[in-house]
């Protein structure tokens, strides 16, 4: 039987997963793979997918913090070529 662990990994949902259904849908609908009386159903689900998906990139950069090295600009390096022929 297996444990809750390996259970837990195969349960997994990502955005990853999500992004994919949305090009499978996409594709599937471009490749007529719907019957016309199905389209509708489909059309509002890949659109309330592809407003979660949305929500979902948005969000992500204000949770992330920036890097400190990447908040402070750092100053030039000085011109090795410039300082010998100045003689400094």
């Amino acid at each position: 039987m297996p444990d809750q662990t390996q259970q837990a990994q195969t349960t997994d949902l990502t955005i990853n997963d999500l992004q994919s259904l949305k090009v499978i849908i996409d594709l599937a609908s471009s490749r007529g793979a719907f019957k016309p009386t199905e389209m509708v159903a489909v059309g509002q689900t890949y659109t309330k997918l592809s407003t979660f998906l949305d929500t979902v990139a948005a969000q992500q950069p204000a949770q992330q913090p920036a890097p400190a090295a990447a908040q402070q600009p750092q100053p030039p390096a000085p011109d090795v070529t410039t300082a010998v022929a100045t003689g400094a």
